[in-house]
């Protein structure tokens, strides 16, 4: 236990790190900050690093092992209705308190707070009810995924441009540390009892990204509904500090306001777990115990986490955003933005989860480090775009749009494994850190450009959950032209040793067509 906990210390420091040193060069050098917002900035950091080691350490101890015994229950019960019904309710509970979702709601005012979570989670459970049936059924993940796309823009023209940016930024708020972990494992759970290998490999994602377009649809049909013609964004309070204790201050009644914000979206969960092994019996003592602590580790970290981010984080976000955008009229934004991104998705807890269930799930074939790379590149390009709205003023659509009928056509393309890891990706990496740093950063441009808020800064959100998918698809398509160049290879060189009569053409040919299909 111990060595696995140091073990999350070093992947967290290692994941952090690039991201703090650039942010203090950019305050020591063109953007230079006050130094309560350094100091809250340097302890929120600390607070990142222990909060995401004991995250990521609890949620593989509790809700994976959860999640992927749910699946594999529900999958072999073999009652249709069951298995929708349970997803359905399960995408409800992880979801309503996320707490991704519940920044994202606090800062909307023209949308009540409750409603809007609501509506998000309701989209998110039909969404993981869909998600369950189509592993079920082996429906084609690419068709069902440009149905719905399609069916979020043609919605989407019939909103203001505002709540517009709003409901493609509730689809990637909404998978965040606590929702990923669970869904993730219930896909490979269903997807491991129904299928074979490499079947059960290949429709084992997609899930979160399935669970993305949910949240999209129903508050796009909640502002028909309510004839919401615009959204208006309400500014989190920046606090203020003068000395040490001020500073500890803030840090104390940020712990204590995310505590029961985190226990209460824990608490659904860990009900679920109680009503589970009652009904199922899954679980030995051991394993009960083992899952309990891995409760604890996740409740403790993620409290941390949150506060290390939404109090250390946000203030420097914003004032980085503002002075950005007042240096030669913003154009230094963008790659400053390029820059950030590249490294920051590296500091989101549920990039962890989703990397250890590549490689789980490939049997190694594709590592976490490829999926992790094609992250960074993706969030690199979104933060780009991103960027580049505000100081060009450029409509959502105009980006989005064009973006994804790229992504949903390359899925036709790529290894099926790649289709459903590069929707998951932009899920995963929209999580807490774009929530309080990078919405904060767009946030504060928008404001220094005399920019409207919600059209320009909210949706920043939406491109990083979209270009990841993009660039993670674009590395499936090498690796499958890189396969099929081995296989090509293998029969070129065996052609040599057929001539010469040392092996049968039959069995050159069997073992390169074996080559090339197990590679993709």
């Amino acid at each position: 236990m111990l060595n696995s906990i140091k073990d999350k210390f070093k992947e967290s420091l290692s994941s952090v790190l690039p991201i703090a040193i650039i942010v203090i060069l950019l305050s020591l050098s063109i953007t230079p900050m006050s130094a309560d917002n350094l100091l809250l900035f340097i302890v929120g950091v600390l607070f990142l690093v222990v909060g995401m080691a004991l995250f990521t350490l609890g949620a593989e101890m509790s809700m994976q092992q959860l999640g992927t015994k749910v699946g594999s229950k529900l999958a072999s019960s073999g009652k249709i209705w069951l298995m929708a019904f349970v997803s359905f309710v399960i995408g409800i509970l992880v979801t309503i308190s996320e707490p991704d979702l519940v920044i994202l709601a606090k800062q909307v005012s023209d949308v009540p707070q409750l409603v809007l979570i609501l509506t998000v989670s309701i989209g998110v459970g039909i969404f993981l009810m869909i998600a369950v049936l189509r592993i079920l059924f082996r429906i084609n993940l690419s068709v069902i995924l440009v149905v719905f796309y399609v069916a979020a823009f043609v919605i989407s023209f019939f909103l203001d441009e505002s709540f517009r940016t709003l409901a493609f930024d509730s689809g990637g708020v909404t998978t965040g540390p606590m929702t990923v972990p669970f869904i993730m494992s219930i896909g490979a759970g269903v997807s491991a009892s129904i299928a074979g290998n490499k079947n059960g490999r290949d429709e084992s994602f997609g899930i979160t990204g399935l669970c993305s377009i949910g949240p999209i649809i129903a508050v796009l049909v909640l502002g028909i509904i309510m004839k919401v013609e615009g959204g208006t964004y309400t500014p989190e309070v920046i606090p203020s500090i003068d000395n040490t204790r001020d500073m500890i201050g803030v840090f104390a009644s940020g712990v204590a306001t995310y505590i029961p914000e985190v226990f209460w979206a824990l608490s659904p969960i860990m009900v679920f777990t109680v009503l589970f092994q009652l009904f199922s019996r899954a679980f030995n003592k051991k394993q009960l115990i083992r899952i309990a602590i891995g409760f604890l580790y996740t409740f403790l970290g993620l409290a941390v986490f949150l506060t290390g981010a939404n109090v250390g984080f946000l203030p420097m976000g914003s004032e980085i955003g503002k002075q950005l955008a007042g240096l030669w009229n913003g154009i230094p934004l963008i790659p400053i933005g390029m820059l950030l991104g590249f490294f920051i998705v590296k500091a989101e807890p549920s990039v962890y989860v989703l990397n250890k269930l590549v490689e789980e799930m490939s049997a190694g074939a594709i590592s976490g480090k490829v999926a992790g790379t094609g992250l960074s590149i993706g969030v690199s390009a979104a933060l780009g775009l991103a960027a580049l709205r505000i100081v060009a003023d450029i409509p959502i659509l105009y980006i989005l749009i064009p973006g994804y009928v790229i992504a949903l056509a390359l899925s036709f393309f790529v290894p099926k494994i790649f289709v459903g890891i590069s929707f998951d990706s932009g899920g995963v990496a929209s999580g807490t850190m774009m929530s309080a740093f990078v919405l904060p950063l767009c946030v504060g441009a928008c404001d220094a450009l005399n920019g409207n808020v919600m059209e320009d800064a909210f949706g920043c959100v939406a491109l990083v959950a979209m270009a990841p998918i993009i660039s993670i698809q674009v590395c499936g398509l090498i690796y499958r032209l890189k396969s099929e160049h081995k296989a090509r290879s293998f029969i070129s060189a065996s052609e040599t040793f057929i001539d010469y009569g040392y092996i049968p053409k039959g069995m050159s040919e069997a073992i390169a067509e074996k080559q090339s299909k197990e590679a993709i």
